[in-house]
């Protein structure tokens, strides 16, 4: 226990000094679980933060090289077949790159629904509900 407790006459702490004591823990409890549920929630915001960046810097770069890659398939395109006009070519590699494209925000629209914030939306409810019955 984190308060000091008096004596009574006997010897022994009375009843409103023992309650006066578990208050005062309970309190002191409360206000630990919320600095480090604060502290958490700081470091899973930095840790996606820098998830972020690092995932925006690899797409842009990622995004230059499909585009040259696309590039490089139509002119072999060109080379190994040229009987067609190059509208083709790129057509062709347009609408490949375009079907792998909605796939990737297909399975990414799947991934962000299958989120479930509830279960922290209701850590912090039942926290909060906690806190305040007990003071």
């Amino acid at each position: 226990m984190s308060t000091t407790v008096s004596s009574g006459p006997d010897g022994s702490p009375t009843v409103t000094e023992l309650v006066s004591g578990i208050m005062g823990d309970v309190q002191n409890l409360a206000v630990q679980h919320l600095d480090l549920f604060r502290r958490e929630m700081k470091e899973d915001v930095k840790k996606t933060t820098d998830a972020l960046s690092s995932l925006a810097v690899g797409l842009a770069v990622a995004q230059v090289g499909s585009f040259l890659l696309s590039l490089m398939l139509v002119h072999l395109m060109m080379e190994l077949a040229p009987n067609l006009p190059g509208w083709v070519y790129y057509g062709a590699i347009g609408l490949a790159v375009s079907i792998i494209g909605a796939c990737g925000i297909a399975f990414g629209i799947k991934k962000i629904k299958s989120v479930d914030a509830r279960q922290t939306a209701k850590v912090i409810k039942d926290d909060t509900k906690w806190l305040t019955n007990a003071k």
